[in-house]
């Protein structure tokens, strides 16, 4: 064992040693931890080292060791070492070579450091890859004082809950219920601060409870009760006690409490606030001031009974529900969290002559040329440019299959490269990129509202009011007809129903599932617009697909050309590649890629007739290419022989075009597209479910209907206009059906936007997009059977959460009036009652989580 410098007996300690457990070098003159095994004295750089060593040292003492672990990354440590070094150590090495890394604190040797960046005119140096990207990220993290979590931009919006409407810059109370706003869009760096101090707030209030409760329950409990003085020291140290908690613990309610009657809002923050102001004012006149109080208030024993632990406690455990209830909350948010967690901090950008750079995420430009090395996420959205390799794209469709990537592709930004570097060109980064659009779309479904919150909303309007009511005539019916002490009970009814009915559950009970059903529906690759879509979706008899891309995968190839008349097959080919270069229709496209690297000819007098197809002059030749509509429009004549061989590529499942040349028929061009892989599947289990299948298409009937008997659709249009299908959808409405239209081209927009819900795949285009309700990321219709499963356990979520909302205060409240007094001589405590409005609201919480792991 080699042990450099170590403290031995008898001799002069020296000024630095070697840590025996992870190599690294100590300052023993610093106050470091140390150890004595044998008669010799270890040093070690922090309390981790020396547990393990103090464990077993034989382990330490029978190998060298070497450089230690930082970051993650292993440099010949000592076997079983696991210890991650966040603080600074001192490398063995020239001093005055050696620089510190800014992330770890570590000393490297610039001239050997192989990792480095520049930052404001100064090159700094890490030990390891991971210390260079985290600075990269964030270097003013590493170069000033670090902080915990960045404030919240100034104007960023903060909105309620349970109210979405309520929307103001800044933190703040809603208006209407009184709760803490929150950001409208949450960030990955949140550390929970609102959290962690309402926990703190809340362990303070157990504090100050605990002494007030055994203070007031202990005589009752054990029989005992103390001697004077000490039971005048007792009862000014409940009171005492209870003041702090009341006026100090509970100013949140009181404060929320008289801001929500100002605009005439009373809401659950009113009732708690009444509920303890009466208790704890009661007790505190009754305390001071016993001989104000008529017989009526009096017991047996002629005494005015205080309850300051009722007060107390009833804060303490309304605080304790809240603190549940945003634990609770914070995990619904926990999908959009992940979401935002998926994109990296940096990416690897290559200029023009070849030279890399990490660059953070904001600065990443349309445009450039990035490097995805193997096992890296990709940066932004883009298509490859070099390389070969499989990315996993679970984050966007659900599926775990990685999917190949070869120069053309499409990346998404978040998804993970595997096995290959890749060079690719960005395209759309920011707030353009496919996971920006899902965050930003997630976040604005969970805060919208579902047609179910008009039933809480409509009750929640005459709720306080009635709930005062009731406590009213509680109060007055124990006055009146209630036993000695009549007051004393009259109010302690009152209090108990004012406490037990507030009724946060209810407002909770349809927000909560909606933004946990928003979350769990990203994760599987299908998004919402809105509650209201998340509702309908369930509700769904009818469902309306677009044939090319929706059913089929949008990518047809060149089946078939038929000469017509002795003419050239290559030369029709390039005629009609020419024609419908502009075009960005699929069917276009593949007549391009036919082409090859074919040389085209330029076209004239371009035209393109919606509905028939594309004409132009090529060469000084007029040609046309479209279907029969175009071909009678032109004066073409299509012969019997032409006809038969179009419906012999129909029918086996080709869409067919008529090229035609100064007049004349001169060829048949056919293309087709694959059936989805899984569409059939789909198809079937939607079946199951009752749904009614229409198929819409501009394709020719024929052709149609081949793909209709292979997937078992049950009715069929086709040759229709853009303004067709929104005809056929409408006239499925009208005729009593609820229809959903999944498209995925601009010609399906207006039937998606007639539909009930419009469901658009996320491999189409922006347009059918934003004309929908829901998105498919994947684009199959697997997702629509997902989106069905996911609607139904939502909206019997909400009905349980409803169910509990209501029939808790059905039953609640008139326990807390006292109703089981004339048969059983019981009488519900406001403590009680306090621990039951509070665990109300979180079984409303806990119920709708469920939807996180409910099957599908």
């Amino acid at each position: 064992m080699e042990h450099a410098a170590s403290c031995c007996p008898g001799g002069p300690p020296s000024a630095t040693a070697i840590d025996p457990v992870c190599g690294m070098t100590v300052d023993t003159t610093a106050g470091k931890p140390s150890a004595v095994h044998e008669g010799r004295t270890f040093h070690f750089c922090c309390n981790g080292c020396r547990t393990k060593f103090e464990a077993d040292p034989t382990k330490y003492l029978a190998a060298k060791p070497a450089s230690g672990d930082c970051c993650g990354s292993k440099t010949d440590a000592p076997a079983g070492h696991d210890h991650v070094h966040g603080h600074q150590h001192d490398h063995a090495g020239d001093p005055a070579r050696a620089v510190k890394d800014p992330v770890c604190g570590m000393t490297v040797d610039p001239h050997t450091a192989k990792h480095r960046a520049e930052h404001e005119g100064h090159t700094y140096y890490f030990c390891a890859a991971r210390c260079r990207e985290k600075f990269v990220a964030e270097p003013q993290a590493y170069l000033g004082e670090r902080k915990a979590t960045p404030p919240a931009p100034a104007g960023t919006i903060y909105t309620c809950p349970m109210h979405p409407e309520v929307q103001q810059v800044g933190p703040g109370d809603c208006p209407k219920c009184g709760m803490a706003l929150e950001p409208m869009m949450p960030t990955a760096e949140d550390d929970g601060s609102e959290l962690k101090a309402m926990a703190r707030r809340f362990w303070t209030l157990v504090a100050l409870t605990v002494p007030v409760f055994l203070v007031a329950m202990g005589p009752h409990l054990t029989g005992l009760h103390l001697p004077s003085p000490w039971d005048g020291v007792a009862a000014w140290t409940e009171a005492l006690l209870t003041s702090v908690v009341v006026l100090w613990g509970g100013a949140p309610f009181f404060r929320r409490g008289w801001n929500l009657l100002r605009p005439w809002s009373p809401n659950m923050y009113t009732l708690i606030a009444l509920g303890t102001g009466v208790a704890w004012t009661y007790s505190a006149v009754a305390f001071l001031a016993p001989s104000a109080f008529p017989a009526s208030f009096r017991d047996m024993h002629g005494r005015v009974a205080v309850y300051f632990e009722s007060a107390a406690v009833i804060v303490t455990l309304v605080m304790l529900g809240d603190f549940l209830e945003l634990r609770a909350r914070r995990r619904t948010g926990e999908a959009l969290k992940a979401l935002l967690g998926l994109a990296p901090k940096i990416a690897h950008r290559v200029d023009a002559d070849g030279r890399e750079a990490d660059v953070s995420l904001d600065a990443v430009q349309p445009g450039d040329t990035l490097r995805v090395r193997p096992g890296e996420k990709v940066p932004v959205d883009g298509v490859v440019l070099e390389g070969n390799s499989h990315v996993d794209e679970a984050m966007l469709t659900g599926e775990p299959m990685p999917v190949a990537k070869a120069a053309g592709d499409a990346l998404t930004g978040g998804t993970v490269n595997q096995d290959g570097t890749l060079r690719m060109r960005a395209e759309k980064v920011g707030s353009e990129t496919v996971l920006s659009q899902i965050v930003a779309l997630v976040a604005a479904a969970q805060r919208s509202r579902a047609p179910l919150q008009r039933v809480a909303d409509k009750v929640a309007a005459w709720f306080v009011p009635i709930v005062v009511l009731c406590a009213v005539l509680a109060f007055a019916l124990w006055a009146w007809l209630g036993p000695d002490p009549r007051m004393t009970r009259a109010l302690i009814a009152a209090v108990s129903v004012l406490i037990i009915a507030c009724p946060c559950a209810l407002g909770l009970a349809t927000p909560i599932s909606i933004m946990v059903a928003s979350g769990r529906g990203a994760h599987l690759g299908v998004l919402f617009k809105d509650a209201g879509s998340i509702e309908a979706m369930r509700d769904i008899d009818t469902l309306v697909v677009d044939k090319t891309g929706t059913l089929t995968e949008g990518k047809p190839a060149l089946r078939e050309l038929v000469p017509l008349g002795g003419r050239a097959r290559d030369r029709l080919l390039v005629l009609a590649a020419a024609l419908e270069a502009p075009s960005e229709h699929p069917l276009a496209r593949a007549i391009v890629r036919a082409a090859g690297q074919q040389a085209l000819p330029a076209v004239e007098d371009f035209r393109s007739i919606a509905g028939q197809g594309v004409q132009g002059h090529i060469d000084g030749q007029a040609v046309a290419l479209g279907n029969r509509a175009m071909m009678r429009a032109l004066s073409v004549d299509v012969n019997a022989g032409a006809v038969n061989d179009a419906d012999r590529l129909r029918g086996e499942g080709a869409t067919v075009m008529y090229l035609a040349l100064e007049g004349a028929l001169a060829g048949l061009i056919a293309v087709s597209d694959r059936l989805k892989d899984g569409a059939a599947e789909a198809i079937r289990r939607l079946h199951a479910e009752g749904l009614q299948l229409v198929m819409l298409t501009g394709d020719h009937l024929l052709s149609a209907q081949v793909v209709a008997r292979g997937l078992g659709i049950d009715e069929v249009h086709a040759e229709v206009s853009p303004a067709g299908k929104a005809a056929v959808v409408q006239s499925l409405r009208k005729n009593g059906r609820r229809v959903a239209m999944a498209g995925d081209g601009v010609n399906d927009a207006p039937a998606l936007a007639a539909a009930d819900v419009g469901i658009a795949m996320g491999t189409g285009t922006d347009v059918a997009m934003e004309s929908a309700q829901v998105t498919l990321v994947k684009g199959d219709l697997a997702g629509i059977v997902r989106a069905r499963a996911l609607s139904r356990a939502t909206v019997r979520n909400i009905h349980q959460n409803l169910f509990f909302a209501f029939v808790y205060n059905g039953i609640g409240v008139p326990l807390a009036a006292g109703a089981l007094y004339p048969w059983l001589g019981w009488m519900l405590s406001p403590m009680v009652a306090a621990l039951a409005m509070s665990f109300s609201s979180v079984s409303v919480v806990s119920n709708a989580l469920r939807l996180r792991s409910a099957r599908l």
